[in-house]
């Protein structure tokens, strides 16, 4: 069998959205995992580790071209890839 091919450094931000310029698609092949505060978030959008904040959904409100609206969280933000075992 093959190795699973090791991954990329995590940036210093990222988005899930792919028309951002801080989008890496590299980075995606492989889960990620976020802690805010120490707790595990799974609905961040976007983090930014050095300014310390995560994006996450408002609920389902949405702007008006569809997008889901988000708000800016603050706190210490570690990012990690999660093991599949």
């Amino acid at each position: 069998m093959t190795e699973p091919a090791s991954p990329p450094p995590l940036p210093d931000r990222l988005s899930t959205d792919p028309r951002s310029p801080h989008h890496i698609p590299a980075v995606f092949e492989h889960e990620i995992g976020i802690r805010l505060n120490g707790n595990e978030r799974h609905d961040v959008e976007e983090y930014c580790v050095s300014e310390g904040w995560v994006r996450v959904t408002a609920g389902n409100a949405k702007d008006r071209y569809g997008n889901p609206l988000t708000i800016k969280v603050h706190g210490p933000v570690e990012p990690y890839f999660r093991d599949k075992a």
